[in-house]
């Protein structure tokens, strides 16, 4: 991507950007990302979220640092709350409303800030349904960037739909099929056991549901950014442009991480996690990590962990416990499964760099949740998926995986949603090393050439840092 000078900025050529991003590290880092590539072109970003959030960014490039500024907003107390619970890694699954209830009284202090700053543009999430009325009564025009596939907007549907306005899909069944509006062949729809999983998220009957939040700012925004690149699912992208939402829908890139996790190879957490790595065959191991917000219940960690063991693969799982939970971390596993498995299997009960693990040639696959930044992140070393979703969008992610086999899903109950050992460690093996995978070993290696081309993805979210140069504030422009 071009870049400019800070100068321009002293000149009065480079746009003020304000970038206020949802409560979730998932949604942190493409905004940061996204921040640093419009950075590049020499405007000034603000990045506003909470003090213990900015805490949690990566540190900034020296060289951009002048131009990304940290606004923190202090985090509105709300009494179902945790002390110092500002994301949703810091709750479990049933707080995480309560944490938008206290989001949504941030609308004050975000108003008088913007009031004051009077930037070019304000990038934002889902979330804050409120926050378009603002911007259009300063005059600040509106982007909503998603950190979803355009496919899973397409399949969530229409504004009408969003906000209830025209909702054909009254009962959990109605998200079990591909929606009326889709108008080619498409298998992207939800196991009932999913919609049953995330009933709340699927609920009209909060406050304030989350369709209604993410049709409030799609109606209001000018413009509608998503974490992709337009050739991945050029059908999804034109029906969200032409018909779902009629308005510009900007493939701005995977936003790929600029450095692995920031660190060194002198890193302290590092270093064993490499040492082990290094005394693996190359593409032996199995990487495993299921994000931190839906956590596996009892069950589900003991047939994953006996799976694991029953593969005979060594593996790395990053295990994180639920938060506010009170058990032990060994009351997590079964018994004596740590003891069985030691020297083949590492369980990490803490943070660990993944991207630095994914890009080491002793990893084969990815066993994942299906989150999109995490599976960006495994293909851009061209690694094959063993697809466990668990949480809102992550289903329908996997029925893309899979159609684009890059990965199989590890076959479920349909009315549980329940898996066994024996369903895992077939999965692995299928995907790890049997002839019949090497079709989704090879589809992974040729995802590796598009995913790891940064000129490919610079240059589309430059197109999108463009628009915003062309379609700056009229009460502002020069």
């Amino acid at each position: 991507m071009e870049s400019k000078s800070p100068a321009s900025i002293v000149d009065g050529n480079g746009l003020h950007v304000v970038m206020f991003p949802w409560l979730a590290l998932g949604h942190f880092i493409p905004f940061f990302e996204l921040s640093k590539r419009i950075a590049q072109r020499g405007h000034r970003i603000s990045f506003v979220s909470t003090p213990r959030n900015i805490l949690r960014l990566p540190k900034l490039p020296p060289h951009l640092a002048p131009l990304i500024d940290f606004v923190k907003l202090p985090f509105p107390h709300h009494p179902n709350l945790p002390e110092n619970a500002e994301a949703t890694i810091d709750v479990p699954l049933h707080m995480v409303k309560h944490l938008k209830k206290a989001y949504d009284n941030l609308e004050g202090p975000l108003a008088r800030f913007l009031e004051s700053s009077t930037p070019d543009w304000l990038i934002h999430d889902f979330a804050p349904h409120w926050l378009p009325p603002i911007a259009a009564k300063l005059g600040i025009p509106c982007a909503f960037f998603s950190i979803l596939q355009a496919s899973t907007l397409g399949f969530f549907g229409p504004i009408s739909v969003l906000l209830g306005v025209d909702d054909p899909r009254s009962e959990p069944e109605h998200f079990t099929v591909p929606p009326k509006w889709v108008p080619f062949p498409s298998n992207i729809a939800f196991r009932l056991h999913e919609v049953i999983r995330n009933s709340d998220n699927f609920s009209r009957d909060s406050d304030v549901p989350d369709f209604y939040r993410c049709g409030s700012v799609v109606q209001g925004c000018d413009v509608v950014a998503v974490r992709n690149y337009r050739d991945y699912e050029p059908q999804w992208f034109r029906l969200l442009e032409e018909e779902l939402y009629k308005k510009p829908v900007f493939p701005v890139g995977i936003l790929p991480r600029a450095e692995q996790d920031g660190g060194d190879e002198k890193d302290e957490k590092w270093v064993p996690i490499r040492e082990w790595l290094e005394k693996q065959g190359k593409g032996s191991v199995v990487y495993i990590a299921l994000g931190s917000e839906a956590p596996l219940s009892k069950e589900e960690v003991t047939e994953l962990a006996l799976g694991l063991e029953l593969s005979e693969f060594p593996f790395f799982w990053v295990l994180r416990k639920p938060p506010g939970s009170a058990k032990d971390d060994s009351e997590l596993l079964p018994d004596g499964f740590e003891e069985r498995v030691k020297g083949r299997g590492v369980v990490c009960m803490t943070w660990a760099p993944q991207v630095r693990i994914l890009a080491h040639p002793s990893v084969g696959v990815f066993l994942t949740h299906c989150g999109w930044g995490s599976v960006i992140e495994a293909l851009e070393f061209g690694l094959p998926l063993v697809l466990l979703p668990l949480y809102i969008d992550q289903g329908l992610n996997s029925r893309v995986f899979e159609q684009k086999k890059i990965g199989v899903e590890i076959a479920r109950d349909e009315g549980d949603g329940s898996f066994t050992r024996n369903s895992v460690a077939e999965t692995l093996r299928l995907v790890m090393v049997d002839e019949q995978g090497e079709i989704y070993r090879a589809k992974a290696r040729e995802m590796k050439e598009i995913f790891g081309d940064k000129d490919l993805h610079d240059r589309q979210a430059g197109e999108f840092v463009q628009y915003l140069e062309e379609h700056r504030s009229p009460t502002k422009a020069s």
